[in-house]
């Protein structure tokens, strides 16, 4: 199987030199970051087996963010801290999108950009689900900034995941929405979108930027129900980690051309599409995230600060009385687990009865650009 690691490998150096001048310093760590993944160069352990002696060589992550081989294993961690905070009751999933009018500026002024799009995009949804003609209390929202259409054509929009309902302004009950099958209409989403964009812009300085047709045309929303909340959040988890291709989308690379595939989104049917290497490398960067950027927020009930309120309306919706988050609750949530040692009791990949140990470690050649 082609990974992307080797198409970075054979191809990424040529492509530094024609376009390193003109690189931001992210694509060029997340680029060495995963040309380097799982190799001598970031280091690793010696294992030696207790029985037949065989030693194997286990190396190191890059753990970029950006990686497709580092993604798997902090998704399952992800979602097993968020099932945790899930409201027992039904899920909506809204998505909004940026214009094409505005992808341009996008590029050009990413963090700020995207900053706006994820809080104005959930801002829009708790003013409307506010709002006593939709539900009248305040939700819960989890928002994840995608940039990506399944071809990696640059598509940045946001997925906000919330209960169909929320608090009362007296925190005394859960408010269930006017109608449970039609939570709001998605017009009324991408208008009110569409204006705290407007306004945003121009405090950011970048009015001036944008042409002015996009605030005429109409935007694109979508609110849609997608069941109970342990089935919403194992959707959006897919959505978390995931990175603009995974290796197993990468059928081909032959002659400096990259083939890979993609499901349509209106058909449901498999398609393929052939690049350049240089133009594949280049479709893959312009999805790199600035560096420290969240890209993953919580707003309303499901922000560290409203931890209380959140658990309040669990108590409402169980009929169990409140649990108290201790004071070093969302502290602890950010943390993952603890990885287990590399090998830890690792059955021998030789004899298949020994048991692998750490003997030596492999030191790390060189830090990342």
């Amino acid at each position: 199987m082609t990974k992307l690691a080797d198409i970075f490998r054979q191809a990424g150096q040529a492509y530094r030199e024609l376009f390193g001048d003109r690189m931001l310093p992210s694509h060029l760590k997340t680029m060495w970051d995963v040309e380097h993944c799982r190799t001598p160069a970031l280091g690793g352990h010696v294992f030696e087996c207790d029985r037949c002696h065989r030693q194997d060589y286990a190396y190191h992550s890059c753990r970029n963010r950006h990686c497709p081989t580092c993604q798997a294993d902090r998704a399952r961690l992800w979602l097993e801290r968020q099932r945790q905070l899930l409201l027992p009751c039904q899920y909506w999933l809204a998505t909004v999108t940026l214009p094409d009018q505005l992808r341009r500026l996008a590029r050009s002024h990413q963090r700020t950009v995207y900053d706006i799009l994820i809080r104005e995009a959930a801002s829009a949804l708790l003013d409307l689900t506010a709002d006593p003609k939709w539900i009248g209390g305040r939700t819960a929202i989890l928002a994840v900034l995608h940039t990506w259409s399944r071809a990696m054509v640059f598509h940045p929009h946001v997925h906000l995941l919330f209960p169909a309902g929320g608090l009362s302004p007296d925190g005394e009950a859960w408010v269930k929405p006017k109608n449970p099958k039609y939570l709001l209409p998605n017009y009324v989403l991408a208008d009110r979108f569409r204006t705290r964009m407007r306004k945003a812009l121009k405090e950011a300085g970048l009015f001036h930027l944008v042409p002015g047709k996009v605030w005429t045309i109409g935007w694109v929303a979508d609110v849609s129900p997608v069941g109970s909340g342990d089935n919403a959040l194992r959707y959006i988890s897919r959505y978390l980690l995931r990175v603009a291709i995974s290796n197993h989308r990468i059928e081909r690379f032959e002659n400096d051309r990259v083939t890979f595939r993609w499901t349509d989104s209106q058909t449901g049917r498999i398609r393929r599409s052939t690049l350049d290497v240089h133009a594949f490398i280049a479709r893959f960067l312009q999805h790199v995230l600035p560096s420290g950027f969240v890209k993953v927020r919580t707003y309303g009930l499901s922000s560290p600060a409203c931890r209380p309120l959140l658990e309040a309306a669990r108590s409402i919706l169980t009929n169990h009385p409140a649990i108290t988050p201790s004071a070093n609750s969302s502290t602890q949530d950010k943390q993952e687990q603890p990885a287990p040692a590399p090998g830890e009791r690792r059955l021998c990949p030789f004899c298949a009865t020994g048991h692998m140990r750490p003997v030596a470690v492999i030191p790390r050649m060189r830090a990342p650009p």
